[in-house]
């Protein structure tokens, strides 16, 4: 597989309308996959338009979030009344989550070799870049991003909104510094990095006091608040109710689906009816659900750190997304941008 060779950045892109229901158990922001399919249609969009440009891996960063909801300590989504049926009576109100969103998309990509010509994605050619980015940027304006519309542009002071592209130092330690430079324009905000390790430390505790648990008890305990009275503070005499696995400045830690796992085995293209693309094969699948953690890109080593890229294994029939964050990485490790993994996949479904 080709390494990326620069980064695509779409900064500050303003969502309209994007799919708030993340999985049948989530909700809040849209899923990864969603960003990751948006990767690959436009590749295919950027191959129509004569770009050369391979995408490998997609980061998000969130700067501002709406989610249309009702306010108070029970929240309903604010949903739409459809227009009446031909026959003039009520239509169905189906349930649907939206959010606006305002997100920066870091893609990492490289060139595809066309034969007999030179390579362009190199370090002087900056307004080859540019020029690849505003095309880039236009094709983007006229897709859907997570279900929901892309709004126009807005100038801001201070804020840098015009696509752009750099290309990636070939020395770990240049990366490491131009990393640095870049992510200073993505605060403020949280970028969205997967915590597998989270959930199989939780999966850990819970089995030391009760060896049946499951990954999806686990999964459902880390993704709320478990209460219980401490110790009261020597002379205080009171007794506070907190999370002992929740402390102060443990993160902002979130359930995520992360992507599918087979039901089925795979049918033959057009022997299931009413599928969407009769021309390619098709399986039943459900969701895969994981840790996620919102973190301010200041503290991200490297771009790595940032992306996903997905994974798929047939003989499993798992099609997951996988995050390079390391929470424990030294700006040493990893230095070929690979990240290494339990024995045992980490991952839960329902």
């Amino acid at each position: 597989m080709t390494p990326p060779q620069a980064i695509l950045v779409f900064p500050h892109l303003r969502v309209q309308n994007a799919n708030a229901i993340s999985s049948p158990l989530t909700h809040g922001f849209p899923s990864i996959t969603a960003f990751t399919g948006l990767m690959w249609a436009l590749e295919r969009k950027l191959a129509q338009a004569q770009i050369p440009l391979r995408l490998h891996g997609v980061g998000v960063v969130c700067h501002h979030h709406q989610e249309q909801v009702t306010q108070g300590y029970v929240r309903t989504f604010n949903l739409t009344r459809n227009p009446v049926d031909k026959d003039g009576s009520t239509a169905a109100i189906v349930e649907e989550g939206r959010i606006h969103l305002d997100i920066t998309l870091v893609f990492a990509v490289s060139e595809k070799p066309l034969p007999g010509t030179p390579p362009r994605l190199v370090q002087d050619a900056r307004e080859t870049l540019q020029q690849w980015a505003d095309e880039a940027g236009h094709v983007l304006s006229h897709m859907r991003v997570a279900g929901g519309s892309l709004l126009p542009v807005r100038p801001a002071l201070g804020k840098r909104v015009r696509p752009w592209m750099a290309v990636l130092p070939d020395e770990a330690k240049k990366r490491e510094e131009s990393f640095r430079e870049w992510r200073r324009q993505w605060l403020p905000g949280f970028a969205l990095v997967g915590r597998d390790d989270l959930l199989a430390e939780r999966l850990r505790m819970l089995r030391e006091r009760t060896p049946q648990t499951t990954l999806l008890d686990a999964w459902l305990h880390a993704s709320r608040f478990n209460y219980q009275p401490v110790n009261p503070e020597a002379g205080d005499g009171k007794v506070r109710w907190a999370d002992p696995l929740r402390p102060r400045g443990s993160g902002w830690i979130v359930p995520i689906p992360v992507g599918y796992a087979a039901l089925s085995g795979q049918h033959a293209a057009g022997t299931v009816g009413n599928a969407r693309d009769a021309t390619v094969p098709l399986r039943f699948v459900e969701s895969v659900y994981s840790l996620g953690e919102w973190i301010s890109p200041h503290r991200l080593a490297r771009l790595e750190h940032l992306l996903w890229h997905a994974e798929t294994d047939e003989d499993k029939g798992l099609y997951r997304c996988r995050s390079g964050y390391a929470a424990s990485a030294e700006p040493d490790d990893l230095a070929d941008g690979t990240q290494g993994r339990d024995e045992e996949d980490i991952y839960a479904y329902t």
